[in-house]
């Protein structure tokens, strides 16, 4: 049987990894300890910021719906046009100076949020904090991947992302507080010295791996500096294509994303027209999505621990599409808040397998691109769904652009059940 057009092989994932290690376990990885500190303090800091950055805006210089949606783009922007080739230099710095340098910087850089007074200032400072964030993020996921053993990976990423759905939830209201009680400034200066406290923290404790960029195969010869780059990219992109189940969370993860990203605009306008209900109504069912995140990530890592990243991910895409379905057939307070504590759930089942799945199936040297090809493409996702949400809703209404969703996630699971696991080829007697 001739085997010239057979994929490649993607990288085994051992499958004869002990018990998965806790939350608590994890915690007694000294590089760990220290990264997990460094995230509370730093997202702690970040939310405070953007927070004030959006009050700001909208209770003083009354922007329009358009220019407080620009606050998002233009900090998610950066990342998604650079993440790709953010990761190619990832990949050959060294993972501590890369971190510590990375916050020092933007420490440097929220402090010109005090002398912004119009909104295209927010936009630059933020969109230049963005910049240099696109190499700290894939910088972190190679750290987590070195600071932890292969089984203890779904815990640390559970982890990581507990902090950002905690802060999520927690954020706006502290927030609030301290621009009423002490002005935009504290939360500007507080966010800076986070990330000082960030750069210290990382800087306190030893990496145990440093990877380095592997030369691409196939090259011959001397290549421009400016080559060698775009050999690295294509290596990292290379990777994702030929291996179908990360390219499918990759996609599953986007998805999720994208979602999210149309639920920011539209469920305050759901709110209004669907429900004919109140801004303190608002406020409560908007909640819910962070709460159902942060109950799922708590229960999936205790009660999930023996379910395969994939499955996990299959059961998330279901999840979007029933809360989604919800929120398109059932317009009541009540059915609201299950909606949307369901499709929090249900994303939290798709983002710690996926980024799980994505740090155990990839080389070390590649970690860097192709992590930050993954954060690329979520963030491109995310912002396509600020965007599009808006002309979506224009055209065909609110609970039809949930349909219309909820049909995507049904169409993405079944491309997966086919694609991730195919059939078995049987190989005919001789």
């Amino acid at each position: 049987m001739s085997t010239a057009t057979a994929r490649p092989a993607a990288p085994p994932i051992d499958p004869e990894l002990p018990a998965p290690l806790s939350m608590s376990e994890v915690l007694r990885f000294p590089l760990l300890r220290r990264l997990w500190y460094a995230q509370i303090v730093s997202v702690f800091g970040d939310f405070l910021a953007l927070y004030a950055v959006i009050g700001i805006l909208t209770f003083k210089l009354h922007a329009t719906a358009q220019q407080v949606t620009g606050v998002q783009i233009a900090y998610m922007l950066p990342i998604a046009v650079l993440g790709i080739l953010a990761g190619v230099f990832v990949d050959r710095w060294p993972l501590k100076p890369t971190m510590v340098s990375s916050d020092s910087i933007r420490a440097g850089l929220v402090l010109l949020l005090i002398f912004a007074t119009r909104p295209w200032h927010f936009y630059a400072i933020l969109a230049a904090i963005s910049i240099v964030s696109s190499f700290f993020s894939p910088a972190q996921g190679v750290a987590i991947r070195s600071a932890v053993p292969l089984h203890g990976l779904r815990s640390a990423n559970a982890l990581m992302q507990q902090v950002m759905f905690g802060m999520r939830i927690v954020g706006p209201a502290i927030a609030s507080f301290m621009v009423a009680s002490f002005g935009p400034v504290s939360c500007y200066v507080l966010d800076s010295v986070s990330f000082v406290g960030s750069a210290a923290l990382i800087g306190s404790v030893a990496f145990v791996h440093t990877s380095t960029a592997r030369k691409p195969e196939g090259q011959v010869g001397e290549v421009s500096a400016l080559g060698k780059i775009g050999l690295d990219m294509k290596q990292g992109i290379d990777f994702i294509i030929h291996h179908a189940a990360l390219l499918f969370v990759i996609l599953a993860m986007a998805a999720g994303m994208f979602v999210i990203g149309c639920f920011g605009p539209l469920i305050a306008v759901y709110v209004r027209d669907s429900l004919h209900a109140s801004t303190r109504a608002f406020g409560i069912v908007a909640a819910m999505i962070g709460v159902g995140m942060l109950v799922g990530i708590n229960g999936l890592n205790s009660f999930g621990k023996r379910l395969s990243n994939t499955l996990l991910v299959y059961s998330g895409l279901c999840g979007i599409a029933l809360g989604l379905v919800i929120l398109t057939t059932l317009p009541h307070i009540w059915s609201t808040v299950l909606g949307n504590l369901t499709i929090g759930f249900s994303v939290a089942g798709i983002i710690v397998p996926s980024q799980t799945l994505f740090q155990q199936a990839t080389p070390p040297e590649l970690m860097g691109r192709v992590g930050s090809t993954f954060m690329s493409i979520v963030f491109a996702a995310q912002i396509s769904g600020l965007v599009l949400s808006g002309v979506l809703t224009q055209h065909i209404g609110v609970r039809q652009v949930f349909g219309l969703c909820a049909a995507m996630m049904i169409v993405l699971t079944a491309v997966g059940k086919l694609w991730m696991e195919p059939k078995p080829v049987a190989v005919p007697a001789v």
